[in-house]
């Protein structure tokens, strides 16, 4: 199966955020980008790619583990990015980033020691996709209306491993499905 581990923000969080992202779709020239759908919102903490079945009860084991070694700490939703020339429109993170980006670095150890092949490590960048395209486009404007966007802050108490189901039909535009396969309450959390 198809499986990463993520922050999932509140849904007062989400709803904030649905806001801001119509008055993006409001913007000239958003039509050429693919919006991300609610249920794909999320801080990816690592990306395990397809996990054999029978490596995720040790890969589940060693999250819960890190979760239990990773107090809650503050997060918000803030300011905006892109990767590439415009191919990924992201919000970024505000609050505890040395917190996340330790836990990023514990979900990504746990899967090393299950067996799941990672890559090559990079530094943790914290961002909530909301919008690709296959070509370079100029999202300056997007950013820049990114760049007065804060959510309100939220305690982040609770590390996620979700499962990404790929689009079958072949329809465009069609978004991946996303389920939680098991979540843990960080430290004393919970």
């Amino acid at each position: 199966m198809r499986l990463f581990a993520a922050v999932l923000p509140p849904e007062d969080v989400i709803r904030e955020l649905a806001t801001e992202v119509a008055k993006l779709k409001g913007l000239p020239g958003a039509e050429g980008l693919r919006w991300t759908n609610r249920p794909g919102w999320h801080f990816t903490l690592a990306f395990y790619g397809e996990v054999d079945d029978a490596v995720v009860p040790d890969l589940s084991a060693r999250l819960g583990r890190a979760a239990r070694r990773t107090s809650p700490f503050p997060l918000s939703l803030r300011g905006g990015g892109q990767f590439g020339r415009g191919q990924v429109l992201w919000v970024g993170a505000d609050g505890d980033l040395p917190a996340l980006r330790l836990l990023a670095d514990r979900t990504e150890a746990a899967a090393v020691k299950s067996g799941v092949p990672m890559g090559e490590h990079r530094r943790y960048l914290a961002h909530l996709t909301v919008a690709r395209s296959r070509y370079s486009v100029n999202v300056r404007p997007y950013v820049q209306a990114l760049n007065t966007f804060t959510s309100r802050t939220w305690t982040m108490s609770e590390l996620a491993l979700v499962r990404s189901n790929l689009p079958k039909s072949g329809v465009p535009g069609e978004q991946p499905r996303y389920e939680t396969v098991a979540h843990w309450p960080l430290g004393g959390a919970g």
